[in-house]
């Protein structure tokens, strides 16, 4: 079945690919002029390196796009999705490959997520540019809220497990559907979806393909629905995913781990700034 789901998201990323393609060719010579390429794939190649290593990369990603004025916070659900769906699809591959889960676990997570994404999609796109400040600022202010949570030890610390059944598969099959809609908002789902796993019992060493794995198939179905609309700054997209996959590549295979203890309150308290600074931006409109 591992070898079935490989194949699926390797269908799922070309179908992505084609449409992100298609859609840049037809709308090269309208490309956003405020956005720089260099930065923004530095961006991504930053973001998505530590994403590896099991940070997050969308709130990262929002806190520096936004703080280095690379992009309207109209469309910024829709280009995490599109410019980091690439990179994740690497990550999943990676992880799935080398970590054993319960393929029945991981398929359901994994189809329940997707399944989230692609009814959550289609509200986000058409929300005026005020709401999507709004529930980014709420979606911010959470993630930090888990990372805290997850420095200081306050989430569960799990168990040997690699595998769920009855009960605890059926709640966490509703809790990932719940999380891959609201990756469309803007909350990244790997802070959670590690706390799910470590309250059911599992090891967290299974996070990583779960969470990765999730993340891989729900992102591109959802950002198929944003490249459609045109909710997405395309620039920004191409850059990040161009620099995220560098980045995803030289973690997992060179750099594998670092300390990230200081890293992280650092990214906690850049993410509470943007989140205070985006609920202003909506507040005085």
């Amino acid at each position: 079945m591992i070898n079935i789901l490989l194949g699926m998201l390797a269908l799922l990323g070309s179908w992505f690919s084609v449409e992100l393609a298609r859609d840049t060719v037809k709308n090269h010579n309208n490309m956003e002029a405020k956005t720089d390429w260099i930065k923004s794939g530095l961006i991504g190649f930053t973001t998505n390196f530590f994403d590896t290593l099991g940070i997050g990369s969308f709130a990262p990603t929002t806190a520096l796009l936004r703080g280095f004025k690379q992009i309207s916070d109209r469309v910024l659900p829709g280009t995490l999705n599109v410019s980091c769906s690439i990179p994740v699809i690497i990550e999943a591959f990676i992880f799935i490959s080398v970590i054993e889960v319960a393929p029945l676990t991981l398929f359901s997570m994994l189809a329940a997520a997707t399944v989230g994404a692609w009814i959550g999609a289609g509200v986000v796109s058409d929300l005026p540019e005020k709401k999507v400040q709004y529930g980014m600022s709420f979606a911010l202010f959470i993630t930090a809220f888990l990372m805290i949570a997850g420095q200081l030890g306050w989430m569960p610390v799990g168990g040997e497990a690699v595998g769920l059944s009855g009960i605890k598969l059926m709640i966490a099959i509703g809790a990932n559907f719940v999380l891959g809609a609201l990756m469309t908002v803007g909350i990244g789902l790997y802070a959670p979806c590690m706390a799910l796993i470590y309250m059911l019992g599992m090891s967290a060493r299974v996070a990583f393909p779960i969470m990765m794995g999730s993340c891989a198939f729900l992102m591109p179905v959802a950002s198929v629905k944003f490249i459609k609309e045109g909710a997405y700054n395309r620039k920004a997209s191409l850059a990040v995913s161009i620099g995220g996959a560098i980045g995803v590549f030289i973690a997992a295979y060179i750099v594998k781990t670092l300390p990230l203890n200081i890293l992280t309150w650092l990214v906690i308290c850049v993410i509470f700034y943007t989140s205070i600074t985006m609920f202003r931006a909506a507040s005085n409109k």
